[in-house]
């Protein structure tokens, strides 16, 4: 980061272009400057711009509830025009000549170290193209004209994409969190930090979840799942007891039956004698439920079988009352 006028100058070594090293370099350079530019020029660069237009660019959410927690207004630089950030490129162009340069370095301590000096040094020459010394222009014109640093830091989330999966939930370290069921199959941005998951879309805030502390658990809010999956235990049972009686009265009455003899596990038999009517008539499933009645055979597997081996055919041996 470079100060426009006076040239003062603050560099550090990073290893990725992550929003979150982004945004925390851009606080070191605040804390070296003692104070934070009205207006910082940037690249548009993913970590702080989603979409260039020089008009109405779309910046990424963390970093742009950065810059409105410090204060400070962002202005992307327009797409392929290097003279619009001309004096940090030339900085840039500075620190590979006549820092990296030639230089060998024996570990990260000791880049870090010696880095750190040559910008003290760097901020005490006589700059080329000004003729005057960046640490004293600062002093003098610069630094009363900065805004003062916050009194709580930003606090820095952990940020990054995520796929929905079809069950309408993200993974985010090691647990699962919800989202409505519309983004299944979209990428979504995550934030966390403060104990708080933020889900957007878009740039848009589309959940909000307490962190989980356990790997494993599922932070779910039944609202973010469609309509059909958030019947009742009763609007459920109504739902398959009426595709159940459009089959016919006896799979009707095997229907109670199965809720009575297989209170925990009926959905499966029931969705099982349903699919039978792809391959039989209704009638002919029907009537196989009146026979499975009959013997008090309250299972798809029989059902199944009579359907196959034509057993609804056969007279009943005895009537009884079902």
């Amino acid at each position: 980061m470079r100060l426009s006028d006076s040239r003062l100058d603050y560099y550090e070594k990073v290893y990725d272009q992550k929003v979150e090293t982004f945004i925390l370099y851009h606080i070191h350079s605040f804390n070296y400057f003692g104070g934070i530019p009205k207006i910082i020029k940037i690249d548009n660069l993913k970590a702080a711009i989603l979409e260039a237009n020089f008009y109405e660019p779309i910046y990424q959410s963390l970093y742009k509830n950065f810059a409105e927690h410090y204060g400070f207004q962002s202005i992307p630089c327009r797409v392929y025009r290097p003279n619009d950030k001309g004096k940090v490129e030339s900085g840039i162009k500075y620190v590979k000549l006549n820092f990296f340069l030639g230089r060998t370095f024996s570990s990260e301590a000791d880049v870090n170290q010696r880095l750190a000096s040559w910008v003290e040094n760097a901020n005490n020459r006589v700059h080329g193209t000004t003729q005057k010394v960046p640490r004293e222009v600062f002093i003098a014109q610069e630094k009363s004209e900065l805004l003062p640093l916050p009194i709580q830091e930003f606090s820095l989330a952990k940020f990054g994409t995520r796929k929905v999966y079809h069950d309408c939930h993200v993974y985010i370290n090691r647990s699962y969190y919800s989202v409505p069921y519309e983004y299944v199959g979209k990428e979504v941005e995550i934030e966390v930090g403060g104990g708080i998951v933020k889900i957007y879309y878009n740039n848009q805030v589309i959940a909000i979840h307490t962190e989980l502390a356990e790997s494993g658990e599922f932070s779910t809010q039944p609202s973010h799942y469609p309509k059909y999956k958030c019947l009742s235990e009763t609007e459920y049972q109504e739902k398959y007891q009426a595709k159940m009686a459009a089959v016919g009265a006896f799979a009707e009455q095997l229907f109670f039956c199965l809720l009575t003899y297989k209170r925990t596990c009926w959905q499966r038999p029931v969705q099982g004698i349903l699919a039978l009517v792809e391959s039989y008539s209704a009638d002919i499933v029907n009537r196989s439920c009146q026979r499975a009645l009959v013997y008090g055979a309250y299972d798809y597997q029989t059902i199944k079988r009579i359907c196959q081996n034509g057993l609804y055919v056969l007279p009943l041996e005895f009537q009884q009352d079902y």
